[in-house]
């Protein structure tokens, strides 16, 4: 089997269609919801949650069986159906529409597989077996989490505050790699953890004006 390409997908406003009503076709849907993605469920029925996401405006819902046409227009698709023939006719059409498929419990009919996934502001860990042992994957995961604290985001959102302000100073890409390097490496997590976040925004601007070659001068009277 080829090993899956990690990567996180933009779904805002994507039109995506899950087939399926049941508890796995809820999760994945709150997922795609959560990624502000245009949901459709095609299923006969649906569960309480999912009826009430509906009945709310957050997706649409087509009441029936799958039928081929479904996938029209999408750019995801996940097939939460049990049924390894129903499975095959949707993995036809998503060949054919060049629509990217995900069918639970079965990699066969995968071009990408939904890793367990954990969020901290903006960090995320997504953990993948590459489909062979999804309760792994959740293991790896929450052992993974609970090294991960609130500080790993609020560091993430000082970073990516930052990021301007030293692409600016630094154009070169590799001044800017050491930049960051030598920033984690000096405690940045700590000072974020002891509730001094103005001073870990000082010490980047400080090293960004070193390594840019500035004065004080031009640092209290930029250009």
């Amino acid at each position: 089997m080829a090993t899956f390409y990690p990567v996180l997908l933009q779904l805002a406003g994507r039109p995506c269609v899950v087939i399926g009503g049941g508890p796995v076709a809820e999760a994945k849907v709150a997922a795609l919801l959560r990624s502000q993605a245009c949901v459709t469920v095609v299923a006969p029925e649906l569960t309480p949650a999912l009826a009430q996401w509906a009945a709310q405006g957050q997706l649409r819902w087509v009441p029936r069986e799958y039928l081929p046409g479904d996938l029209s227009g999408a750019f995801l698709a996940i097939a939460a159906t049990d049924d390894p023939r129903t499975n095959e006719r949707i993995w036809q059409e998503a060949e054919q529409r060049r629509v990217l498929l995900n069918a639970v419990d079965d990699v066969s009919h995968c071009h990408f597989i939904a890793p367990a996934v954990h969020r901290q502001g903006d960090i995320t860990v997504a953990v993948s077996t590459n489909g062979q042992s999804p309760a792994l994957a959740v293991l790896v995961r929450d052992r993974i989490a609970s090294l991960i604290g609130p500080e790993y985001g609020e560091l993430a959102s000082i970073l990516g505050e930052m990021r301007a302000e030293v692409n600016r100073r630094l154009p070169d890409p590799e001044s800017r790699k050491a930049l960051w390097q030598a920033v984690l490496a000096a405690g940045a997590l700590e000072l974020v953890r002891e509730g001094r976040p103005d001073d870990l925004r000082r010490r980047i601007r400080e090293l960004a004006r070193q390594m840019a070659g500035e004065s004080c001068a031009e640092e209290q009277h930029p250009r």
